[in-house]
């Protein structure tokens, strides 16, 4: 995700000239976003990256709910 925030202020710093950004190929401005596509749409996909975070979302919800059931049931049982 750092990778599309700097690729977004250098487009921003190219767009409205900035400094010496302005003379900067606009490819060398949008190497940031393009590693950033590849990583998200080839690699975090192909590592199966995407899918370990939503099972561990979905382990720690599961958690959260089996730790507020017990706490339920001993607190009806005192």
């Amino acid at each position: 995700m750092p990778l599309v925030w700097i690729g977004l202020v250098l487009v921003l710093l190219k767009y409205f000239e900035v400094g010496p950004f302005a003379t900067v190929s606009w490819w060398w401005i949008l190497v940031p976003l393009i590693v950033a596509f590849i990583f998200f749409e080839i690699i975090e996909p192909m590592f199966g990256l995407d899918k370990k975070k939503a099972h561990d979302e979905l382990a720690k919800a599961k958690e959260r709910r089996v730790k507020e059931q017990l706490d339920r049931d001993r607190k009806r049982a005192r």
